[in-house]
């Protein structure tokens, strides 16, 4: 079926609006005290809060696929549940959403990284939702929501200047075994997975060009975190300044 036509699409309306209904509730929580006197640092907190919302959603939820269909584990491009659909196209929602709030804010030049990585997300998630390939590798990408949570949480405190907090502490260490179980051994699982594409003139050829751009840019943000919280004499003044948005 066409995708102007396809039944998916008031699925992605409905979590777009859904994470937009969110923000605007979120907006009306108190603000620290520190994060309120800054506009930018405000949008970025608000922003935080939704993405912290969904980590936790698709994170827990990634990992009730894998545990309700565990062939996914194995037959990425052909199995399917109704459960992981439904949760690909749940952040298919989300990412929509933050892209349309980063470019609404004016904040396309600060965050043009996530904008990249949002298209890359947006593109190999439409080919699960509306032609039903790879639906088990979408759940399994999604299985680095797990991790967002301990990395928004860091971004969160270091947002509000609460590095120096035990919490802080303590957050990076158990952030950066995460970024390995849930963000870098996936990452590598499906890179190996896909590999067996090349050559090929097929949808798993382009997924696996999208899935080596995110190789790039996951390598490239992970130096920085290393960099940034276990090296940052490393970090020049200013960069540790301003880089808050995106490290």
């Amino acid at each position: 079926m066409p995708p102007l036509l396809h039944p998916a699409l008031p699925l992605l309306l409905g979590a777009t609006l859904t994470f937009r209904a969110l923000r605007r509730a979120l907006c009306r929580l108190p603000l620290p005290k520190h994060v309120r006197a800054d506009p930018l640092r405000t949008w970025r907190w608000h922003n935080l809060l939704v993405s912290f919302a969904h980590s936790i959603v698709s994170g827990t939820w990634a990992l009730l696929c894998v545990w309700q269909a565990p062939e996914m584990l194995v037959e990425i491009e052909t199995a399917w549940s109704l459960s992981g659909y439904l949760l690909v196209c749940f952040s298919a929602g989300y990412f929509i959403h933050d892209t349309v709030d980063i470019v609404v804010s004016r904040q396309a030049r600060a965050s043009w990284e996530y904008l990249v990585h949002h298209v890359m997300a947006m593109a190999a998630f439409f080919s699960g939702i509306f032609w039903r390939s790879f639906v088990g590798g979408g759940v399994l990408t999604l299985l680095v929501e797990v991790s967002n949570i301990f990395l928004t949480i860091r971004m969160m405190m270091k947002i509000n200047n609460a590095q120096d907090l035990l919490l802080y502490r303590i957050n990076k260490y158990v952030n950066l075994v995460m970024y390995f179980l849930f963000r870098l051994a996936p990452q590598a699982y499906l890179t190996h997975f896909f590999l067996r594409y090349v050559g090929q003139m097929t949808l798993g050829t382009f997924l696996l060009g999208v899935l080596l751009m995110l190789d790039v840019m996951i390598l490239i943000y992970f130096s920085r975190l290393l960099r940034s919280d276990f090296c940052p004499e490393r970090v020049p003044r200013r960069q540790q300044k301003d880089k808050f948005l995106t490290e």
